[in-house]
């Protein structure tokens, strides 16, 4: 029984009735349901075996991708504090259980509904069916090294991997990649999707990612509307600054001096802009012309 369980295998179709047809491999018998497609009796199938909530012995010909040996992303579908969390693997009426033994010690970096695991199945001495996350190792074989072209994209990805020293995450093109604590707001969760950028291609192929925006991504919308104005003068130049007449302020951007002083405040911290001689200089290149160039 135990070696039937979340493995593929031929059985025989002995019996049916209006919803299911039955099938025998070494003296055990599944339910296939007749939605599946039609068979006759007699007829070799081949599918998957498993137990599903019941604990009834079913048999699928739809094979999920994740079973014994092989790896697979599933979905996480719901967490259970007590035991850990279960994931869908395709199968209508049984979602795996991950044991909370594989998680992280930090309850607040297990992962969510709709977060993503890699894993393969394994069965216990009980015939339980258990999902196993896959190792690093798994993620290196799968992977593919980072080239320099990629600097500068945006790329997205699937935490496998927490540690001290950083997160590592598979990205949907199967780079791998690494974000420093110093390149995110907070720690991603294990299995969880997230978005950043390649800030650069390590001697290894690994991908250094960072999960913080632009410099010009991260500027609020009033220092936006004054690097546009700044781009669009022939001079790059503005009679403006941070010591400016408040009503001047306000008859030519439509904002308090409260809010230029912030806007401005961002641009020289991020070095966009200087002022001198009462006077707000563009810095160039802008962040914007840095990025087309690297896009084309």
């Amino acid at each position: 029984m135990n070696e039937l369980l979340a493995s593929i295998f031929t059985g025989l179709i002995i019996d049916e009735n209006d919803q299911a047809y039955y099938v025998q491999k070494n003296g055990v018998t599944f339910r296939l349901l007749k939605s599946e497609g039609e068979h006759k009796l007699g007829e070799a199938v081949e599918g998957f075996g498993y137990q599903n909530q019941s604990q009834d012995n079913c048999f699928t010909t739809q094979i999920p991708k994740s079973r014994k040996g092989h790896f697979a992303f599933a979905t996480v579908k719901d967490v259970r504090r007590d035991l850990g969390v279960f994931v869908d693997i395709g199968l209508p009426d049984k979602d795996i259980a991950v044991s909370l033994d594989e998680l992280p010690t930090m309850r607040e970096l297990w992962p969510k509904k709709g977060d993503r695991l890699m894993v393969q199945l394994t069965v216990d001495a009980k015939n339980r069916i258990w999902a196993s996350i896959a190792e690093e190792k798994i993620f290196r074989a799968l992977s593919k090294n980072g080239t320099p072209d990629l600097k500068n994209k945006d790329i997205s990805g699937t935490v496998f991997r927490l540690k001290l020293m950083g997160t590592y995450l598979l990205t949907d093109d199967f780079y791998i990649g690494f974000i420093h604590p110093s390149e995110r707001f907070n720690e991603p969760r294990l299995g969880e999707v997230v978005n950043g950028r390649v800030i650069g291609i390590r001697p290894d192929g690994v991908l250094n990612l960072s999960l913080k925006p632009r410099a010009h991504e991260a500027i609020s919308d009033d220092a936006a509307m004054i690097l546009a104005y700044l781009e669009r003068t022939p001079t790059r130049t503005m009679p403006y600054t941070d010591k400016s007449d408040p009503e001047a302020i306000k008859q030519m951007f439509g904002i308090s001096k409260g809010q230029f002083k912030r806007a401005i405040g961002h641009l020289l911290k991020a070095r966009l802009i200087k002022q001198a001689d009462g006077q707000t200089q563009l810095l160039a290149p802008t962040p914007q012309e840095d990025l087309s160039k690297t896009e084309k």
